[in-house]
């Protein structure tokens, strides 16, 4: 298995030439290592290799890493998440990429004490084996949050659909940066909406291009073990 380091700095490089190519700043562009179908040695490494954010999906998962990694990195919780499993990760993790209901939002200003940055999920492509708001709901939704002390929404996430050609994801991701334009000019005091959580191995470049601020990947990036 090529070494994180190698892939991360190839990652790099693409990322500051879509960058270039749109007219921004790299240093705006997070990456996101999806550590879900790796080995918690295969995330330690991508800590050494200069990875400063980790994604896991799942709580098992997550809190796994988190035993072993704990500050050495940022935690984002990209995947689905149950209000059940709150409780058990509220305390740990940094970021929430996947709030999309309202009873989620409730269960995590329940649990937590402190602010929580979240991002709103939005189904951008309209697919029915995808969660997330559609994109009509979704600045009503944000409206609704502003009852809860505890979220504050950074931003919006999606998932494109994984296309033989990146350049298909294109329009949805050019219509989430248009969504998240939007609900910043909004001026919610809740809900800055700063940040653009899109992109991941097949198509991250194109997400660049866009105005992706969070970058999410795992197999270009620390591959895939099980």
């Amino acid at each position: 298995m090529v070494a994180v380091r190698e892939n991360l700095m190839e990652i790099q490089a693409d990322i500051e030439q879509a960058a270039e190519k749109a007219g921004r700043n790299k240093e705006d562009i997070h990456i996101i290592a999806v550590t879900k179908y790796v080995t918690i040695e295969r995330a330690q490494e991508a800590v050494s290799a200069g990875v400063t954010n980790l994604g896991e999906n799942r709580d098992e998962g997550f809190l796994a890493k988190y035993k072993e990694l704990r500050d050495r990195a940022c935690w984002h919780f990209i995947g689905s998440l149950q209000s059940r499993k709150v409780k058990d990760i509220i305390h740990h993790v940094d970021y929430i990429h996947s709030l999309d209901r309202y009873s989620l939002a409730k269960e995590i200003n329940k649990r937590s004490q402190k602010t929580v940055p979240c991002f709103v999920q939005v189904n951008v492509s309209g697919e029915e084996s995808k969660h997330g708001l559609a994109e009509e709901e979704v600045e009503s939704f944000i409206k609704d949050l502003a009852a809860l002390e505890h979220i504050r929404v950074v931003g919006l996430m999606t998932m494109a659909p994984h296309v033989d050609n990146p350049e298909d994801t294109r329009p949805l991701f050019k219509k989430m940066r248009l969504l998240r334009d939007h609900i910043q000019k909004q001026n919610f005091h809740h809900a800055p909406c700063d940040y653009l959580s899109m992109g991941m191995s097949n198509d991250y470049q194109v997400a660049v291009e866009e105005g992706a601020t969070h970058i999410r990947i795992g197999t270009r990036l620390v591959g895939k073990e099980f």
